[in-house]
């Protein structure tokens, strides 16, 4: 580690500074984008996220996190059923969508079916997790959301929408190196 010179203080990270130097951090991590998508008593809404993961296969557990102010965190804390749709990557517009970029109706942009619980499935998204919320923790900002997955449906082809460097980008394989 670089010592200051003498007679220097070196700074002092505030919480403003370490909190934007997460964020660029953490903007380049690239992730898939999915729709986490609900329906029931409390009502049918969705949002788009990007922290969503695999939690384990035995049994097959996910988990999302949604923002403690997303209009949609109360109606699938409420609703108790939710669906992670992973999207493809000529799937963008409706990430924007569901995000709160544009105010068209979010449901009349594509098409949908129910699975199992009962919560909204993506008709041609790469994958869509039907889940029971299994629990609900609220961490800092967020609810991390642990789901029980009830069903899976896959599309036969494509490929993920990913996000980094704060846009879009395309999945695409590594070619092996030549030996």
């Amino acid at each position: 580690m670089k010592q200051p010179k003498k007679g220097k203080k070196m700074a002092t990270p505030t919480p403003d500074t370490t909190r934007d130097a997460y964020l660029d951090g953490m903007s380049r991590a690239a992730s898939t984008v999915s729709l986490v998508i609900t329906d029931g008593p409390s009502g049918r809404t969705g949002l788009t996220v990007s922290a969503m993961s695999s939690v384990s296969a035995d049994p097959p557990i996910l988990l999302a996190c949604v923002h403690e102010q997303s209009s949609a965190a109360a109606a699938i804390l409420g609703n108790g059923v939710f669906c992670v749709n992973l999207l493809r990557q000529e799937q963008s517009y409706l990430s924007d969508l569901f995000a709160g970029q544009f105010k068209e109706d979010k449901f009349a942009a594509a098409a949908w079916h129910s699975g199992a619980t009962g919560a909204p499935r993506l008709a041609g998204a790469l994958a869509s997790f039907d889940c029971r919320l299994l629990r609900a923790e609220r961490v800092a900002t967020h609810h991390v959301l642990f789901g029980a997955v009830a069903e899976v449906e896959m599309s036969t082809s494509g490929n993920p929408l990913v996000y980094a460097n704060r846009a879009y980008g395309r999945w695409s394989r590594l070619q092996e190196l030549a030996a």
